[in-house]
């Protein structure tokens, strides 16, 4: 087996890359364990969930951070002048925090529901829950399909409305089912809604940040909170640092990819990819039994 070191890193990319690309990360996070036999309770603790949560965090500002630069300045004086139009970078602003909400709340009510069918510290993951993973993963990857083929992609983010807004944050709240995909569920949102591709890539990304921010921040008062988990090992500081550096490397040039790849290519390889998986994920659940 592969020494722990190994595991965090290899983790780490899986993370960086899968969340922005939409093949979804959390289903990914389980999956390379599960097929790899790696059951280090380190890399399953809380501390390390929110060293990956950390490092696509930073993946995303650093990614964007002439964005959030201008997006932050933009919000502020909105408040102060009391007015949101026409400057564009204002209304990015404030429709960033409201597709923001649906995801919020969902995650903060149903979470933790949906991760213990996956994460039971000491317990394998039942074949018939990652059946059902394997179900989403594919049954996801035609509704891309779809959106990508079906809609004319020729609005900007300049034309998205409140209410398309709105709807591209209620599909974000469905992340909290391994296999969705966060940035699949709005970019599929946002490419239906006619947005071009680049551009659906593009608000997917800025709207990871508040909910990457605040999976991270829960995670980290769960650590706090729980008396149990103590201080952190010599080994565990070792092994978070470099979950948390590769998925920031990892998520950085994804996303580069992701923008620059949709700017010229369809979304259809992700969809093959994503029925390639599944199809893994069943066989071997299946075979184990």
């Amino acid at each position: 087996m592969l020494p722990a070191i190994l595991q965090s890193i290899i983790l780490g990319l899986v993370q960086g890359a899968t969340e922005f690309i939409p093949v979804s990360s959390s289903a990914h996070l389980i999956i390379v364990p599960w097929l790899f036999g790696w059951t280090d309770p380190a890399l399953t603790s809380l501390p390390f969930d929110v060293a990956l949560h950390l490092g696509t965090l930073a993946a995303v500002l650093a990614f964007f951070a002439g964005d959030w630069i201008r997006l932050i300045r933009a919000f502020f004086q909105s408040i102060l002048q009391r007015r949101i139009n026409p400057d564009p970078d204002r209304r990015l602003a404030w429709l960033l925090i409201i597709g923001t909400v649906p995801g919020a709340i969902a995650g903060f009510l149903f979470e933790g529901a949906i991760d213990d069918l996956f994460h039971k510290p000491g317990a394998p993951i039942a074949a018939g829950a990652m059946l059902v993973m394997a179900a989403i993963i594919a049954g996801f990857g035609l509704i891309l399909l779809l959106a990508d083929r079906l809609a004319r992609h020729t609005r900007d983010l300049e034309k998205l409305t409140l209410a398309q807004t709105i709807l591209i944050g209620l599909s974000q709240a469905l992340a909290i089912f391994p296999g969705v995909s966060r940035s699949g569920a709005t970019i599929a949102s946002g490419l239906a809604l006619g947005l071009q591709r680049a551009d659906a890539a593009r608000f997917s990304f800025l709207l990871s940040a508040p909910i990457i921010a605040g999976a991270g921040v829960k995670s980290l008062w769960d650590v706090i909170s729980d008396a149990s988990t103590g201080a952190l090992t010599s080994a565990e500081l070792v092994l978070f640092p470099a979950g948390f550096l590769a998925a920031a490397v990892s998520g950085f040039f994804c996303m580069r990819f992701l923008v620059n790849f949709l700017r010229q290519h369809p979304i259809d390889i992700f969809a093959y990819y994503r029925w390639g998986l599944a199809i893994l994920v069943a066989v071997v659940a299946l075979g184990r039994g």
